[in-house]
């Protein structure tokens, strides 16, 4: 092979020995070259060629910065930008503090949120008495200032305030004192989602104008009582009696001239009971304000005591709450009442009561029953067994209360299955609602207290960082417990077959013919009589007044549903109905990662196991 290749410029490239001359070789022929160019006279042209401009003198290339030899160019460009950045970032620092800022609004609410401002209307609406000034309801007005004076044979004389049932004008105390309880857990659970949506005040106007009644229905300064009023107003119309009173006349509460006689027990621990709960959680609600957090807790135990020493049912004997709210039994109200109090007082002899074997077994806490699992105003069973579930999840107090505490966390674990629909506890509608009081009429009040159970204690799992429970040999997540309770509130709120919201108020298509007297005479400075009034229940027309956010009481099995007024099983709403209905929306309204409340339920609460004994002092010589 040549040892020649190709010049590009033309010539050959040629390896030899001669290309190898040494550097000192190169730099004196070089010299040499100089002093031989230097030898002749340059003409001015040539001059310039190797001095440039005449008497400037040539920039340095590089500037010296002592540790680094950098190039000038680069310096400048490096000295230069950080100058304008500096500039730059000193102006954008004023633009941002001095120019207005425009926050991202927040997403807009959910529907539960939405929802959830109109429910809690419907109980300003309900109230009795002498309404407050920013009631915000336009068509009512102070209502029964009588009440209590106007019997003479009550012992109580003020009654005046509460609520009213639900289309009429009675107060029944025991599906309220139930509703108070529902609201208060709701608000103990839940302050940070009811303070997001700006209800937080609201509701608790709502449970202390329940709470303030329930205070009048006994003596509430006494330690001990004898009595308690547990309804005023009647509602018998059997027989077809003809005497004016609250179902047969159909009048304004506002117009009402007819005796509204107070129906009193002397042994009615259901009823007891259940007002201990309502005073109880309300305590727990307003500990903030310690003077009337005291009164609520002295009141629940009075009652409480009461409810246990004088046993019996408030609605024994066909007297006239049996005809509306008759009481199945007293048991579960006293393991309810028992826990509230624990969790009001922290004494733990209310603990030992509510986890008595006994009690629970009478309560009916080991066996099914086509209504096993179902939290009502009736039967709080279901609710009692969560909450102490909770005590359990979060607290674990150990013997002697751990066994019972298991078996009703295990049946809490129970009933949730029961909801979800691969069990078949419980039918559905085609519609996808379920039938928690089996094709029976009325079936939401039911719906949205599963709803709200099923919700809260999904959030206790999150809470207690478990990701679901057992049902037999499967494992859910605490996500599909959340998923029944929003399938069947969607429902409630319009995702149905029929397309309608059964919240009055709630969406475009929602019941205009509700069962509500007040709601349903308008309010045109002309007083109808008893029988004045029929003309208007009779009406085909809608409703002059719209009685928002009242939950009414609901389709049938087959999802169907009549728009008409004189049918209470379709367009009734009622107090416990619309409770419930609140304590599941808030339940799952805003953001899940709020949570509920782990603390303040307990606050009342002991330490469950004794402090250390302190430290021995230092070792002295």
């Amino acid at each position: 092979m040549s040892m020649y290749g190709r010049d590009p410029w033309g010539g050959p490239l040629e390896i030899n020995a001669a290309d190898s001359a040494t550097d000192d070789d190169r730099s004196r022929n070089l010299q040499d070259l100089d002093r031989a160019a230097l030898s002749r006279p340059l003409d001015e042209t040539q001059q310039s060629w190797l001095l440039g401009p005449s008497e400037q003198k040539k920039k340095k290339k590089y500037v010296d910065l002592g540790c680094i030899i950098v190039s000038r160019k680069i310096f400048v460009w490096t000295v230069g930008t950080l100058v304008v950045s500096a500039v730059l970032a000193g102006l954008i620092t004023l633009i941002v503090k001095t120019v207005p800022r425009h926050h991202h609004g927040k997403p807009p609410p959910d529907n539960y949120t939405l929802a959830l401002h109109k429910a809690l209307m419907f109980f300003n609406a309900q109230r009795s008495g002498k309404l407050p000034k920013h009631n915000n309801v336009s068509w009512r007005g102070n209502s029964c200032l009588r009440d209590g004076k106007s019997d003479p044979g009550t012992t109580m004389k003020d009654l005046v305030g509460g609520y009213y049932d639900a289309g009429d004008a009675i107060k029944f105390n025991f599906p309220a004192s139930f509703a108070m309880t529902m609201l208060s857990w709701s608000v103990i659970e839940y302050s940070a989602k009811y303070e997001a949506a700006g209800e937080l005040n609201h509701v608790k106007e709502i449970i202390k104008w329940g709470t303030d009644y329930l205070l009048k229905t006994f003596n509430n300064s006494a330690d001990t009582i004898d009595n308690i009023a547990a309804q005023v107003g009647v509602g018998d119309t059997s027989g077809g009696s003809t005497t004016p009173n609250d179902h047969y006349c159909w009048m304004r509460p506002e117009d009402i001239d007819y005796p509204r006689p107070v129906y009193e027990c002397h042994s009615c621990s259901d009823l007891a009971a259940e007002m201990a709960a309502a005073l109880a959680a309300a305590s727990i609600v307003f500990k903030d304000n310690k003077a009337y957090s005291q009164k609520l807790v002295h009141g629940a135990r009075t009652v409480f005591q009461f409810a246990r020493d004088q046993r019996g049912r408030y609605s024994a004997g066909g007297s006239d709450p049996a005809l509306f709210y008759n009481s199945s039994s007293y048991w579960d109200e006293f393991v309810w009442g028992g826990a509230w109090l624990y969790y009001a007082t922290g004494n733990s002899s209310y603990l030992q009561l509510a986890t008595h074997p006994k009690l629970a077994k009478h309560a009916g806490a080991f066996w099914g029953g086509p209504d096993y699992g179902v939290l009502s105003w009736d039967n709080k069973l279901a609710g009692a067994q969560v909450l102490l579930s909770r005590l359990r999840l979060f607290l674990s107090p150990g013997y002697p209360y751990e066994e019972i505490l298991r078996t009703f966390h295990n049946q809490t674990s129970i009933v949730m299955c029961s909801f979800l629909p691969v069990f078949t506890s419980f039918n559905r509608t085609k519609g996808g609602l379920i039938q928690l009081n089996h094709g029976r009429p009325q079936p939401l009040q039911y719906v949205v207290n599963a709803a709200f159970l099923a919700a809260l204690y999904s959030d206790y799992l999150d809470a207690a960082d478990t990701p679901g429970w057992y049902c037999g040999p499967n494992f859910y997540s605490t996500d599909i417990l959340r998923e029944f309770a929003k399938t069947q509130m969607d429902y409630i709120l319009g995702k149905n077959p029929r397309k309608m919201s059964f919240v009055v108020g709630f969406g475009n298509h929602y019941p205009k013919h509700v069962h509500h007297r007040g709601a349903s005479i308008p309010k045109n400075k002309i007083r109808y009589n008893c029988k004045g009034g029929w003309k208007w229940r009779d009406s085909k027309k809608p409703n002059p007044n719209t009685l928002v956010g009242a939950m009414v009481a609901g389709p049938d099995k087959h999802d169907g549903f009549h728009d008409v007024r004189t049918n209470y099983n379709y367009t009734e709403p009622t107090l416990a109905g619309n409770a419930g209905l609140v304590a599941a929306l808030v339940a799952l309204s805003g953001d899940k990662s709020t949570g509920i409340d782990k603390n303040t339920i307990f606050s009342a609460v002991p330490p469950m196991f004794p402090t250390p004994p302190p430290p021995p002092a230092p070792w002295k010589p």
